[in-house]
Protein backbone atom coordinates (compact mmCIF):
# COMPACT_ATOMS: atom_id res chain seq x y z
CA UNK A 1 0.00 0.00 0.00
CA UNK A 2 1.13 3.60 -0.32
CA UNK A 3 0.41 6.59 2.31
CA UNK A 4 -0.90 9.25 0.70
CA UNK A 5 -2.03 13.41 1.45
CA UNK A 6 -6.15 13.20 0.24
CA UNK A 7 -7.22 16.30 1.63
CA UNK A 8 -6.35 19.69 3.60
CA UNK A 9 -8.69 21.45 6.23
CA UNK A 10 -8.46 25.20 7.05
CA UNK A 11 -9.12 25.28 10.72
CA UNK A 12 -8.32 27.87 13.63
CA UNK A 13 -4.71 30.24 14.17
CA UNK A 14 -1.89 27.88 14.95
CA UNK A 15 -3.38 24.62 14.74
CA UNK A 16 -1.63 22.09 17.16
CA UNK A 17 -3.15 19.15 18.59
CA UNK A 18 -5.57 16.41 16.63
CA UNK A 19 -7.88 13.74 17.95
CA UNK A 20 -10.89 11.34 16.56
CA UNK A 21 -14.18 10.17 18.03
CA UNK A 22 -14.27 6.91 15.93
CA UNK A 23 -17.83 5.81 16.64
CA UNK A 24 -18.98 9.23 15.36
CA UNK A 25 -15.79 10.08 12.94
CA UNK A 26 -15.12 13.29 14.56
CA UNK A 27 -11.93 14.81 14.45
CA UNK A 28 -11.07 17.48 17.48
CA UNK A 29 -7.96 19.90 16.83
CA UNK A 30 -6.95 22.67 19.13
CA UNK A 31 -6.14 26.40 18.08
CA UNK A 32 -3.56 27.87 20.59
CA UNK A 33 -3.82 31.40 19.02
CA UNK A 34 -7.49 31.14 19.37
CA UNK A 35 -7.66 29.18 22.84
CA UNK A 36 -10.22 27.07 21.22
CA UNK A 37 -11.23 23.77 19.46
CA UNK A 38 -11.97 23.22 16.05
CA UNK A 39 -14.34 19.83 15.66
CA UNK A 40 -13.95 18.58 12.33
CA UNK A 41 -17.17 16.26 10.52
CA UNK A 42 -14.70 14.03 8.96
CA UNK A 43 -17.13 12.45 6.15
CA UNK A 44 -17.02 16.04 4.82
CA UNK A 45 -13.83 17.30 5.88
CA UNK A 46 -15.49 20.88 7.23
CA UNK A 47 -15.56 22.06 10.53
CA UNK A 48 -18.90 21.96 12.24
CA UNK A 49 -18.47 23.80 15.62
CA UNK A 50 -15.69 25.75 17.36
CA UNK A 51 -15.28 25.36 21.73
CA UNK A 52 -13.56 27.90 23.83
CA UNK A 53 -11.24 26.20 26.49
CA UNK A 54 -8.44 27.10 28.38
CA UNK A 55 -4.87 29.13 27.69
CA UNK A 56 -2.85 27.64 24.79
CA UNK A 57 -4.44 24.29 24.09
CA UNK A 58 -2.21 21.83 22.74
CA UNK A 59 -3.07 18.56 22.91
CA UNK A 60 -6.23 16.56 22.53
CA UNK A 61 -7.30 13.45 22.98
CA UNK A 62 -11.00 11.45 22.79
CA UNK A 63 -12.53 8.32 25.06
CA UNK A 64 -14.89 7.03 22.84
CA UNK A 65 -16.92 4.72 25.09
CA UNK A 66 -17.79 8.38 27.41
CA UNK A 67 -17.42 10.91 24.43
CA UNK A 68 -15.50 12.82 26.19
CA UNK A 69 -12.38 15.26 25.02
CA UNK A 70 -9.92 16.24 27.19
CA UNK A 71 -7.72 19.17 26.13
CA UNK A 72 -4.33 20.12 27.80
CA UNK A 73 -4.12 23.66 28.91
CA UNK A 74 -0.39 24.57 28.46
CA UNK A 75 -0.73 27.87 30.37
CA UNK A 76 -3.12 27.39 32.66
CA UNK A 77 -1.61 24.11 34.30
CA UNK A 78 -4.65 22.48 33.53
CA UNK A 79 -7.01 19.96 31.37
CA UNK A 80 -9.98 20.60 29.42
CA UNK A 81 -12.68 18.44 29.85
CA UNK A 82 -14.95 18.52 27.16
CA UNK A 83 -19.19 16.74 26.47
CA UNK A 84 -18.58 16.18 22.76
CA UNK A 85 -22.23 15.66 22.98
CA UNK A 86 -23.21 19.20 24.10
CA UNK A 87 -19.57 21.02 22.72
CA UNK A 88 -18.97 22.40 26.35
CA UNK A 89 -16.60 22.64 28.81
CA UNK A 90 -17.79 20.60 32.09
CA UNK A 91 -14.64 20.18 33.68
CA UNK A 92 -11.03 21.35 34.61
CA UNK A 93 -8.56 19.28 36.25
CA UNK A 94 -5.42 20.89 37.44
CA UNK A 95 -2.09 19.26 36.71
CA UNK A 96 1.39 19.89 36.64
CA UNK A 97 3.97 22.89 35.04
CA UNK A 98 3.28 23.15 31.00
CA UNK A 99 1.32 20.18 29.81
CA UNK A 100 1.27 19.00 26.64
CA UNK A 101 -0.48 16.17 25.16
CA UNK A 102 -3.07 14.28 26.81
CA UNK A 103 -3.86 10.49 25.93
CA UNK A 104 -6.73 7.94 27.26
CA UNK A 105 -6.94 3.93 27.42
CA UNK A 106 -10.41 4.07 26.47
CA UNK A 107 -10.63 0.09 28.56
CA UNK A 108 -10.31 1.54 31.94
CA UNK A 109 -10.61 5.01 31.16
CA UNK A 110 -7.17 6.16 31.95
CA UNK A 111 -6.00 9.55 31.25
CA UNK A 112 -2.25 10.36 30.58
CA UNK A 113 -0.99 13.86 30.64
CA UNK A 114 2.65 14.95 29.73
CA UNK A 115 4.19 17.78 31.63
CA UNK A 116 7.23 19.39 30.96
CA UNK A 117 7.93 20.38 35.02
CA UNK A 118 8.11 17.98 36.55
CA UNK A 119 9.42 15.72 33.28
CA UNK A 120 6.44 13.20 33.67
CA UNK A 121 3.49 11.58 32.69
CA UNK A 122 0.68 12.17 34.99
CA UNK A 123 -2.03 10.26 35.27
CA UNK A 124 -5.97 11.05 35.78
CA UNK A 125 -9.13 8.66 36.60
CA UNK A 126 -11.61 9.79 34.35
CA UNK A 127 -14.84 8.83 36.61
CA UNK A 128 -13.16 11.45 39.47
CA UNK A 129 -11.61 13.54 37.42
CA UNK A 130 -8.51 13.34 40.02
CA UNK A 131 -4.93 12.83 39.43
CA UNK A 132 -3.42 9.46 40.75
CA UNK A 133 -0.35 8.71 39.77
CA UNK A 134 3.06 10.56 38.21
CA UNK A 135 5.13 8.46 35.89
CA UNK A 136 9.06 10.05 35.76
CA UNK A 137 10.70 10.45 32.50
CA UNK A 138 13.78 11.16 33.52
CA UNK A 139 15.96 13.77 31.15
CA UNK A 140 12.89 13.31 28.54
CA UNK A 141 10.47 16.59 28.44
CA UNK A 142 7.81 14.50 27.07
CA UNK A 143 5.97 16.25 24.08
CA UNK A 144 3.25 13.70 23.45
CA UNK A 145 1.62 10.64 24.07
CA UNK A 146 -0.76 7.79 23.16
CA UNK A 147 -2.46 4.79 24.28
CA UNK A 148 -2.73 1.25 22.54
CA UNK A 149 -5.51 -0.23 24.06
CA UNK A 150 -5.41 -3.82 23.18
CA UNK A 151 -1.90 -3.71 25.16
CA UNK A 152 -2.57 -1.08 27.20
CA UNK A 153 0.53 0.73 26.76
CA UNK A 154 1.51 4.11 26.57
CA UNK A 155 3.84 5.98 24.01
CA UNK A 156 5.42 9.27 25.29
CA UNK A 157 8.07 10.95 22.73
CA UNK A 158 10.57 13.36 23.87
CA UNK A 159 10.71 17.07 23.36
CA UNK A 160 12.23 18.98 20.92
CA UNK A 161 12.36 22.02 22.51
CA UNK A 162 14.91 20.13 24.98
CA UNK A 163 17.90 19.50 21.90
CA UNK A 164 17.10 23.33 21.28
CA UNK A 165 18.78 24.65 19.28
CA UNK A 166 21.16 22.11 17.71
CA UNK A 167 19.24 18.62 17.90
CA UNK A 168 21.37 15.84 17.32
CA UNK A 169 20.64 12.83 14.59
CA UNK A 170 19.70 10.22 16.35
CA UNK A 171 17.77 11.91 19.43
CA UNK A 172 14.68 11.54 18.76
CA UNK A 173 12.93 8.68 20.75
CA UNK A 174 9.57 7.27 21.76
CA UNK A 175 9.55 5.78 25.31
CA UNK A 176 7.30 2.75 25.94
CA UNK A 177 5.68 2.56 28.92
CA UNK A 178 3.63 -0.25 30.75
CA UNK A 179 0.05 1.36 31.73
CA UNK A 180 -0.42 -1.70 34.35
CA UNK A 181 2.80 -1.10 36.07
CA UNK A 182 3.79 2.54 35.40
CA UNK A 183 7.15 1.79 34.15
CA UNK A 184 9.19 2.57 31.28
CA UNK A 185 9.89 -0.37 29.58
CA UNK A 186 12.10 0.35 26.43
CA UNK A 187 13.17 3.19 24.47
CA UNK A 188 12.42 3.45 20.27
CA UNK A 189 15.03 5.76 18.13
CA UNK A 190 13.12 7.55 15.40
CA UNK A 191 15.75 9.87 13.72
CA UNK A 192 16.65 13.17 14.71
CA UNK A 193 13.69 14.75 16.78
CA UNK A 194 10.04 13.13 18.11
CA UNK A 195 7.71 15.78 18.41
CA UNK A 196 3.86 13.62 18.27
CA UNK A 197 3.07 10.21 18.68
CA UNK A 198 -0.44 7.99 17.53
CA UNK A 199 -1.45 4.48 17.58
CA UNK A 200 -3.92 2.89 15.40
CA UNK A 201 -4.84 -0.25 17.74
CA UNK A 202 -6.35 -2.17 14.95
CA UNK A 203 -3.06 -2.77 13.72
CA UNK A 204 -1.00 -1.79 16.32
CA UNK A 205 0.90 0.54 14.67
CA UNK A 206 2.67 3.66 15.95
CA UNK A 207 3.01 7.21 13.73
CA UNK A 208 5.24 9.95 15.14
CA UNK A 209 6.11 13.29 13.70
CA UNK A 210 9.46 14.66 13.11
CA UNK A 211 11.33 17.87 12.53
CA UNK A 212 12.21 16.11 8.90
CA UNK A 213 8.77 16.81 7.97
CA UNK A 214 7.93 13.22 8.09
CA UNK A 215 5.43 10.77 9.89
CA UNK A 216 7.52 7.69 11.38
CA UNK A 217 5.77 4.43 11.20
CA UNK A 218 6.63 2.24 14.01
CA UNK A 219 5.63 -1.55 14.17
CA UNK A 220 4.40 -1.70 17.60
CA UNK A 221 5.66 -5.59 17.82
CA UNK A 222 9.30 -5.49 16.81
CA UNK A 223 9.35 -1.44 18.60
CA UNK A 224 10.79 -0.47 15.11
CA UNK A 225 10.62 2.33 12.50
CA UNK A 226 9.57 0.26 9.73
CA UNK A 227 8.37 3.37 7.44
CA UNK A 228 8.50 7.36 6.62
CA UNK A 229 5.67 9.54 4.90
CA UNK A 230 6.18 13.09 3.87
CA UNK A 231 3.73 15.37 5.55
CA UNK A 232 2.75 19.93 5.69
CA UNK A 233 5.84 22.07 6.98
CA UNK A 234 6.51 21.42 10.56
CA UNK A 235 4.25 18.82 10.97
CA UNK A 236 3.25 18.86 15.33
CA UNK A 237 0.33 16.80 16.33
CA UNK A 238 -0.79 13.23 14.71
CA UNK A 239 -3.88 11.51 15.44
CA UNK A 240 -5.90 8.29 13.27
CA UNK A 241 -9.43 6.83 12.95
CA UNK A 242 -9.09 3.18 14.02
CA UNK A 243 -12.13 2.86 12.04
CA UNK A 244 -11.05 4.18 8.69
CA UNK A 245 -6.97 3.43 9.54
CA UNK A 246 -7.05 7.26 8.37
CA UNK A 247 -4.18 9.30 9.81
CA UNK A 248 -4.07 13.63 10.69
CA UNK A 249 -1.73 15.42 10.99
CA UNK A 250 -1.38 19.17 12.09
CA UNK A 251 1.20 21.70 10.31
CA UNK A 252 2.20 24.43 12.08
CA UNK A 253 3.01 26.47 8.98
CA UNK A 254 0.02 27.13 6.70
CA UNK A 255 -2.48 26.15 9.57
CA UNK A 256 -3.66 22.97 7.84
CA UNK A 257 -4.12 19.53 8.44
CA UNK A 258 -2.60 16.88 6.78
CA UNK A 259 -4.79 13.30 5.39
CA UNK A 260 -2.91 10.38 5.53
CA UNK A 261 -4.34 7.08 4.25
CA UNK A 262 -3.27 3.49 3.24
CA UNK A 263 -3.82 2.38 -0.14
Amino acid sequence: STRTVTATVPVGKHPQGAAVDPSSHTVYVTNNDDNTVSVIDASTRTVTATVPVGKFPLGVAVDPGTHTVYVANGNDATVSVIDALTRTVTATVPVGKGPSVVAVDPGTHTVYVTNRDPNSVWVIDASTRTVTATVPVGNHQSEGAAVDPGTHTVYVTNDVESRWPNPRPGDGTVLVIDALTRTVTATVPVGKTARQVAVDPGTHTVYVTTDENLVSVIDASTRTVTATVPAGKVPTFVAVDPGTHTVYVTNKVGNSVSVIESR
